[in-house]
């Protein structure tokens, strides 16, 4: 008798965008069974865009807002409930609510288009050596095993759905100031399926697993420092269609930090240098008065 084989980590995360239709307009999603305290805000983002994909057909999702209202609670599910705001002749709006505990944690204003053809320009791609020639980020931290803390080393050093490959590496403990720039190639670590709005869902769930950091980078800090940390909102524009399952080069930087909030931005090429989304998100970066000792 075969045994059966463990799901890889991408398979966990398409697992996880698979929603319940509850009734009509409302779904279910689930947290996966980890040792996190609130819900990862990649995954919500995900999560609701899919929701939004359910109630929509033929066309493709160009843009979304979205607000993080509060900590998601990984023990229960979460509700997302769809409004379909507006079917235009060319243009979708649809309004998505995420709910635990009677409460909303999350919404979402999504637009979707008919493709059509029109003018184009964009930004030319960083140039950066190529992910080949770039250790994973699991690799370099694995080289300083010893600089991580034994209680934190299985969740640091455990699989992920994403193949991150900085350009730049810094070190598992950043407390040096540097320029607020970071270039990172990603990839998914499996096959995601060829639809639009899956490979859309799982670039949603990415973008917000390293783009909050960028806005540390001058102050010589990082998420073991005494600050407070969270995602306030975030913003995508998809302006080509791409594969998440291949390499992606994820150019992000912070044109800014004040009152408490790091404000970051993102541009995602596909490795022929096109442009295919864009991402901004700000955060909260609030410092924690230091323990006296």
């Amino acid at each position: 008798m075969d045994t059966p084989q463990a799901k890889t980590p991408i398979q966990d995360v398409l697992d996880l965008l698979d929603l319940e239709k509850i009734e009509e307009n409302i779904f279910r999603g689930l947290s996966p069974k980890d040792r996190m305290q609130r819900v990862f805000g990649g995954q919500v983002l995900g999560q609701a865009l899919v929701a939004a994909l359910r109630t929509v057909e033929g066309r493709v999702c160009h843009s979304f807002h979205a607000y993080f209202l509060r900590a998601g609670d990984p023990k229960v599910p979460i509700l997302y409930e769809v409004d379909r705001s507006r079917d235009g002749a060319s243009f979708t709006a649809r309004r998505v609510v995420a709910i635990q505990h009677g409460q909303q944690i999350f919404n979402m204003a999504a637009s979707f288009q008919v493709p059509e053809q029109g003018y184009e320009h964009q930004f030319e791609m960083p140039k950066v050596p190529s992910p080949e020639e770039l250790a994973s980020e699991h690799e370099l931290r694995l080289k300083e095993i010893d600089r991580i803390p034994e209680a934190a080393r299985d969740w640091v050093l455990r699989p992920r759905p994403i193949d991150m490959r900085p350009v730049t590496w810094r070190g598992f403990s950043n407390r040096g100031k540097h320029a607020p720039f970071d270039n990172i190639w990603i990839r998914a670590t499996g096959p995601v399926p060829d639809d639009i709005g899956t490979q859309q869902a799982v670039l949603a769930y990415a973008s917000d697993m390293s783009l909050l950091d960028t806005a540390l980078l001058p102050h010589g800090i990082d998420w073991h420092s005494s600050i407070q940390m969270a995602s306030l909102d975030h913003a995508m524009w998809f302006h080509h269609p791409f594969r998440v399952d291949e390499w992606l080069l994820y150019a992000q930087d912070s044109p800014s930090a004040s009152g408490a909030r790091g404000f970051n931005r993102g541009a995602v090429y596909a490795r022929d240098g096109k442009l295919v989304a864009s991402v901004v998100q700000e955060g909260l970066m609030r410092p924690r008065p230091e323990k006296s000792r």
